[in-house]
Formats: structure tokens, C-alpha cells, sequence
């Protein structure tokens, strides 16, 4: 095997790839694993937590889907193939990762179970400090920014464990990004609110589109390690497939934070009107409406 083979984990071709080069088992495993634990923490095991409440049908449904997509990215072809072959999916990989995942797995998980998950002082600590909105933007898309340096995405493409490490804390990043927009805790200090919650969110799509346009307008094929890689199909090229990575990175936020965007702008718009009806009709309004959920909000 030589040396480009190895790097790009081959036999001798593109198409030698096996069903756990494919579909992750170990993925599989792992999440199974997730789904174990969230629905025996919501429901049986519950009854010996303090304070403990069962997950909505809501929520059960978003977790789900949530597990869905994280197989799909981290254990289906689109991880193999995005990984040794095509920068496109690689995009699309982190896309559902950072852009879709985390907001749906805060959403899913009940209040209570975050707030216990967090009760020791040094992790509450620690959660407020990366959950600040100036701090969690920056950090996500300087991390994010920063990976996609092509020299940085080189050296981490041939080091497996770097690579895995640096993901994790990626992850981790975009989920203190999200924790801002959807404030999984009602005590937490750094909820936002109104127009400062759209204003976070149009912050983070400015940030994060430098990173976006380096790669859809570059006019030269920017990572080795894709360069190096068999090409699939004759119709897509390495720089090609390039500029397509960054359109579906930049189409896929732009989708999730307009969809959010319009969702919080109907909410403040709608609470704004609630605001200037006389008392009596707020009161009666608030009467009619349905007792609070543990659903989360956005």
C-alpha cells in the first residue's frame, strides 16, 4: 500500500470499501446506547431521580431524530466517503453536526435532566462562562474558521486522533453556540431574548461566512488532502467538489438560521402585540392558554 492509499485508508481502489467501512458499527453501537439511556433516564429509571419528570411526546420525537442524524453523519457513507473521497460530504457532514444536532438534542432532553446534569459548581461554572453569547460565538466559528485553514485541515486529515479531538471539541463548541438561541434552562443567566436573540443569530451567520466564501471562491483546489484522493466521478473534480462543499455548508446554516431567525422574530412579534393589549385582555389571554411544558422553547 502505498502512501496515498494509507492516507486516504484504501486497499487498492475506490470501490474496496467494506459494510463497517460503510456503516460504522461501532456508530451503531454508540448510538443505540444514546437511545438506551435517554429513554430509561425519561421514563422507569426516572421514578428514582428527584424532581423528575417524563419527556414529552415532543421531545421523544426530536431526540429520535436527532439520533437519526447524528448516525447519518458520523456512521453512514456520507462519513466514509466524506472523509477519504469528496470534500462535499464532508461539508454536509459537519453541517448536520454543528448546524442541525445541537439544537435539537437541547430541545429533546428535559430541563430537569440538564439542570442535574449540571449541578456540580465547577461544570455550572464553566457552562456559564462558554455559554456567554460574545464568548460561544467566537469560539465556535474561530474553531470552525480555523479548521478550515488548509494547512490545519491537512495536518489533522493524517492524524486520526487529532482529527477525532478536534471534532469533539467542535462539537462541544457548537453546542455552547446553540445553548444562547435555545436555552435549555430557565434559571440560566445567558438567555437572550427578543431582538437581541436575532441579533445573536445574524451574528453568528456573519461569522461564520468568511470561512464559507474562502472555500466557494477560491480560485485553486486549497486541501492536499482531497487533491490526493481517487476521483469518484469524472464530472466532479477535486475543484469542484471543493466549491460545492462550501455552497452546502453556507446553504445548510443559512436554512437552519433563517428557519430560527423567522421562529424567534414571530415569537417577539407575537409577544410585542401580547404587551400592548390593556391588562384585562393580557390576563385573559394568558388564562386560555395551556399550562407550561418541559417541550423547550427556541
Amino acid at each position: 500500500m502505498d502512501n496515498q492509499q494509507h492516507l486516504h485508508g484504501l486497499s487498492s481502489g475506490a470501490g474496496s470499501a467494506t459494510f463497517s467501512d460503510l456503516w460504522s458499527p461501532d456508530v451503531m453501537l454508540l448510538t443505540l446506547l444514546f437511545a438506551i439511556a435517554y429513554f430509561l433516564l425519561t421514563g422507569p429509571s426516572r421514578q428514582k431521580l428527584a424532581h423528575a419528570k417524563p419527556a414529552s411526546t415532543r421531545q421523544k420525537i426530536l431526540f429520535v431524530f436527532a439520533l437519526i442524524l447524528f448516525y447519518a453523519a458520523q456512521g453512514s457513507p456520507i462519513s466514509y466517503y466524506g472523509h477519504h473521497y469528496l470534500f462535499s460530504l464532508h461539508m454536509l457532514q459537519q453541517s448536520i453536526l454543528y448546524f442541525a444536532l445541537p439544537p435539537l438534542v437541547l430541545l429533546a432532553i428535559p430541563e430537569w435532566l440538564l439542570a442535574r446534569v449540571f449541578q456540580p459548581k465547577v461544570l455550572r461554572t464553566l457552562l456559564n462562562l462558554v455559554t456567554h453569547p460574545l464568548v460561544a460565538a467566537l469560539l465556535f466559528n474561530t474553531l470552525f474558521s480555523f479548521y478550515h485553514v488548509p494547512f490545519i485541515f491537512d495536518a489533522a486529515s493524517q492524524n486520526h486522533e487529532w482529527m477525532s479531538v478536534y471534532h469533539i471539541v467542535l462539537l462541544l463548541a457548537a453546542f455552547a453556540m446553540w445553548w444562547p438561541i435555545v436555552s435549555p434552562l430557565s434559571d440560566s443567566k445567558k438567555q437572550l431574548a427578543g431582538l437581541k436573540k436575532l441579533t445573536y443569530i445574524f451574528a453568528n451567520g456573519v461569522l461564520i461566512t468568511p470561512a464559507c466564501a474562502l472555500i466557494i471562491f477560491a480560485e485553486n483546489p486549497l486541501y492536499a488532502t482531497y487533491m490526493q484522493a481517487p476521483q469518484l466521478f469524472e464530472s466532479l473534480t477535486t475543484f469542484s467538489d471543493q466549491r460545492l462543499g462550501g455552497i452546502i455548508m453556507k446553504l445548510v446554516q443559512e436554512l437552519v438560521y433563517g428557519s430560527v431567525l423567522a421562529y424567534v422574530f414571530y415569537n417577539w412579534y407575537k409577544q410585542e402585540k401580547q404587551d400592548d393589549l390593556p391588562m384585562e385582555q393580557q390576563s385573559a389571554s394568558l388564562i386560555m392558554k395551556s399550562p407550561a411544558t418541559e417541550d423547550g422553547s427556541v
